[in-house]
């Protein structure tokens, strides 16, 4: 994506819009735009306020005439624009257009270089980038019976628990709303246990409690069976009912914690290549920014992750759709282009069936941030994944085991997503807001990248990188991505990010639920 700053008369002029693409019919503005405000270099005249952010067209567009942002299609005028004119959601609506898809025509041997960080190695060679023990639920029902032996071991509740085992970094239970009530063979129960399996052997646990309550549809056995696991010291399962009601399960699951404390105590970080670090990028609370500043910064971070034999997975399918001939064009095979379009397809089926419209993404923050269509929400959100090539598609919740820049199916929402990602393997979530998302993922640390200077300043507390010098040209993509890939590094040695301090992680844990339930 080129990335150009058009100059006015005056230094104020020339730092109010950007132009991202010689074909765009739209500037985007860095700053609020006042009514008669005049754009000497594109001889454009403001004719109303513009809010930061937001779309002004450069030229007289008719109605029905497509829109173009980063040299792409983003809508059509719904009603004839003149140049000047506020461009947003009174006067573009999405339509039908075709896409190259080109699979493979932009495919290309990527560069290699060495990264390395301070990684916890466990017994089977698996690479931890934190500590945790974790406490699953198989059912609702078991929710709070987990959520009560977590509690018995948090640090600001009870210090003391951990006190004396300094490298656990906690004790998380991840609990959900479902496992009952649905079809027993079919899509949405096995989705869940591919979820739950997923994170019943992820590295960054050492030892991991399912606790069902004993009748629900989702038996702890079947889910060991369907995902290939097996009960042990590591995984210990067991019932409410089993066990003989709430208070005896409660303190059976702080009893069997305690025993395993001392060993996961034992770890020590050691160097370890960056080829083990599998990164999910998420963006959320996204803004007209975004896919100026924090997505293409991460994107060039996520570069030189796949160079050093890294994984960054690209998700949010909704997300995606109007820019997924881009991702296309990058794919190492044919096969593997087609395994996208197969689900863009299955997205606009499932929209059919549920009566509703890729369209409905962008959300109300998203738009009063300056985005107006999916379509260029979606070619922003793919600059997170850089440029190196797509070599693999996998269903939600699938392990990743490919090395590069996979994608993974998932909603747009992004809790569902995160954790679709996290139960393939994400040991680190890259997270790129506008609007100033609040979120975390545990047991995989989560950096938050703001995409403007205003989000950074008012809500510092929350985000590690400020991406926002972008777009007034007081730093660059490039020198952004090496300070965002460095941070990685840090994060993944045991670094704290903003939402790990906060104590983000437990509630975050949203599996997605596609079926009915009866």
């Amino acid at each position: 994506m080129e990335l150009i700053m058009k100059a006015g008369a005056a230094q104020d002029i020339a730092a109010a819009v950007i132009r991202l693409n010689p074909l765009d019919d739209v500037l985007v503005a860095r700053q609020p735009l006042t009514e008669g405000l005049h754009l000497a270099q594109e001889n454009v005249t403001v004719r109303q306020a513009i809010p930061a952010g937001h779309k002004v067209a450069t030229r007289h567009i008719d109605k029905g005439e497509p829109l173009r942002r980063y040299g792409q299609i983003i809508g059509f005028a719904s009603q004839a624009i003149e140049a000047g004119e506020h461009v947003h959601v009174h006067n573009v609506e999405m339509g039908d257009f075709s896409r190259d898809y080109a699979f493979g025509v932009d495919a290309k041997p990527t560069a290699q270089s060495e990264a390395t960080f301070q990684g916890i190695v466990r017994a089977d060679g698996r690479v931890a980038t934190r500590n945790y023990i974790g406490i699953l639920t198989s059912v609702n029902c078991s929710a709070t019976v987990a959520r009560a032996i977590a509690d018995y071991f948090r640090r600001d509740i009870h210090p003391e628990a951990l006190a004396a085992f300094p490298n656990v970094d906690g004790v998380v239970a991840l609990t959900h709303g479902v496992g009952c009530a649905v079809d027993p063979g079919g899509e949405a129960l096995a989705m869940l246990q591919r979820t739950l399996g997923g994170y019943a052997i992820h590295a960054n646990f050492h030892a991991v409690l399912m606790i069902g309550l004993g009748c629900e549809t989702n038996q702890i056995e079947d889910l060991l069976k369907a995902r290939g696991l097996e009960a042990s010291n590591q995984l210990r399962t067991f019932t409410i009912q089993g066990t003989g009601g709430t208070s005896k399960t409660i303190a059976s699951g702080i009893a069997q914690v305690k025993s395993l404390l001392a060993e996961a105590n034992q770890v020590e970080r050691e160097p370890v290549s960056a080829k083990h670090l599998i990164v999910g990028l998420q963006c959320g609370g996204s803004d007209g920014y975004s896919g100026i500043t924090a997505n293409p910064a991460l994107g060039n971070a996520v570069d030189r992750l796949v160079a050093a034999g890294g994984t960054a997975i690209l998700s949010e399918t909704p997300e995606v759709y109007g820019a997924e001939h881009l991702l296309t064009r990058r794919a190492v095979s044919r096969e593997v282009g087609e395994k996208l379009i197969k689900r863009i397809h299955w997205w606009e089926e499932y929209c059919t069936r549920m009566n509703a419209e890729l369209n409905n993404n962008p959300s109300a923050g998203n738009k009063a941030g300056g985005l107006t269509t999916i379509l260029e929400k979606s070619l922003g959100a793919v600059a997170k994944a850089g440029s190196t090539n797509l070599v693999d598609v996998y269903e939600y919740a699938e392990a990743v085991t490919a090395h590069g820049l996979v994608f993974m199916d998932t909603p747009g929402y992004d809790p569902i997503s995160a954790t679709g990602q996290v139960a393939g393997g994400a040991n680190l979530i890259a997270f790129t807001t506008g609007r100033g998302s609040a979120y975390g993922c545990a047991p995989s640390p989560s950096i938050k990248l703001a995409t403007n200077n205003r989000l950074f300043e008012h809500q510092e507390e929350d985000m590690d990188v400020n991406c926002g010098g972008i777009a007034d040209g007081s730093t660059t993509i490039e020198e952004r991505g090496a300070h965002i890939f460095a941070l990685m590094l840090r994060i993944a040695s045991g670094e704290r990010s903003k939402s790990e301090q906060h104590g983000y992680g437990q509630n975050e844990f949203v599996p997605w639920q596609i079926g009915a339930i009866t």
